[in-house]
């Protein structure tokens, strides 16, 4: 049980769930398209997403204690090393074409983690309310633009509004995350929950995911496509209002960023019965 448990906290704190999550969203930008995957380009940003989230989460950690980093630390450091040199072999994989494309969301990552403001001393995620934004728009453009790109799709008003009810999803899906982090945060990092409140938070997560509803309805007239979505934003609306400061260590880092694992595996339930 007590390797059980190693294994589960090493999947999460090495950011292998976020990246399965990232990787339903490819599949689920895929069956809205209808388009046949380029599986290089889904691994490619599958262990891009890894190598970026780990970046971003234990650079600053490895830099300031880089002698006496723990054991779990340095495991995640190897561990991520050799998924970027995965990612490497994915990239040569892929058109240049994509590539270019991806370079605006891979900068928006790096400068995510990396301080360039004020002095050099403030990064993306320091300044109010950019945070929420940024990752947002990234998830957007890998799970929905660079796809529809690699696969020449033309970007109609149907991808517009597609990425904008993902860019809107994903928001909704952090602020559990931003509820949870209100008592740990610097009081310098203004997120919603810490400026509005966790009340008004949630109501705001409400009124996105109605706008999210109304862009579904613009997007697709299939009940195959509608009914899952459907049942995800009910499902994401309970998690939404269960949110609490005080929450369970599992329930924002597994349970809320598997919400978009649910909602592909309903997907594939109602497109194969």
């Amino acid at each position: 049980m007590k390797l059980l448990k190693l294994i589960f906290n090493f999947y999460l704190n090495a950011s292998i769930h976020v990246a399965f999550s990232v990787f339903a969203f490819l599949r689920i930008t895929e069956a809205y398209f209808e388009f046949t995957s380029n599986e290089s380009l889904n691994w490619f940003i599958f262990f891009g997403t890894i190598t970026g989230y780990n970046f971003v989460k234990y650079a600053g950690v490895a830099k300031m204690h880089h002698r006496s980093l723990t054991k779990d630390l340095k495991m995640i450091q190897v561990f991520s090393f050799f998924c970027f040199l995965v990612l490497i072999f994915f990239m040569y994989q892929i058109p240049l074409k994509t590539l270019y494309f991806s370079m605006p969301f891979v900068l928006l990552t790096i400068l995510y983690a990396v301080p360039f403001l004020s002095g050099f001393d403030k990064n993306l995620r320091e300044v109010s309310y950019l945070k929420i934004l940024v990752v947002a728009f990234v998830w957007s453009g890998f799970t929905i633009l660079i796809p529809l790109i690699d696969a020449g799709k033309a970007i109609s008003l149907e991808v517009v509004f597609l990425m904008l009810q993902r860019f809107l999803i994903v928001i909704v899906l952090i602020l559990p995350f931003d509820i949870r982090d209100v008592n740990y945060d610097a009081i310098s990092l203004q997120t919603i929950p810490r400026k509005i409140g966790v009340k008004k938070t949630k109501k705001i997560g409400l009124i996105l995911l109605v706008f999210s509803l109304v862009l579904e309805h613009l997007i697709s007239s299939s009940d195959i496509l509608k009914t899952p979505f459907m049942i995800f934003f009910f499902i994401l609306i309970i998690f939404l209002m269960r949110a609490k400061t005080d929450q369970s260590k599992y329930y924002s880092s597994f349970c809320v960023e598997a919400l978009p694992i649910v909602w592909w595996l309903i997907l594939l339930v109602f497109r194969n019965f």
